[in-house]
């Protein structure tokens, strides 16, 4: 069984800020189950939970658990 990540990104608060950390997390871990739900600021991955963090850090945005 895949460990599965989730952080709270209170920055992320559009579709174009969705689709920016979604590219990142699959580029960072490609295969992994990406999921986000804008409305709750909330980012879900599967994969390396720290690669996962910078990714998301990387693309500008403010991962909190």
């Amino acid at each position: 069984m895949t460990d599965k990540s989730t952080f709270i990104v209170n920055d992320m608060t559009c579709n174009h800020c969705a689709s920016t950390i979604r590219d990142a997390l699959e580029d960072a871990l490609p295969g992994a189950d990406v999921r986000i739900d804008l409305e709750k600021h909330e980012v879900s991955f599967t994969g390396d939970r720290a690669r996962g963090e910078d990714a998301i850090r990387e693309a500008g945005y403010t991962p909190e658990t």
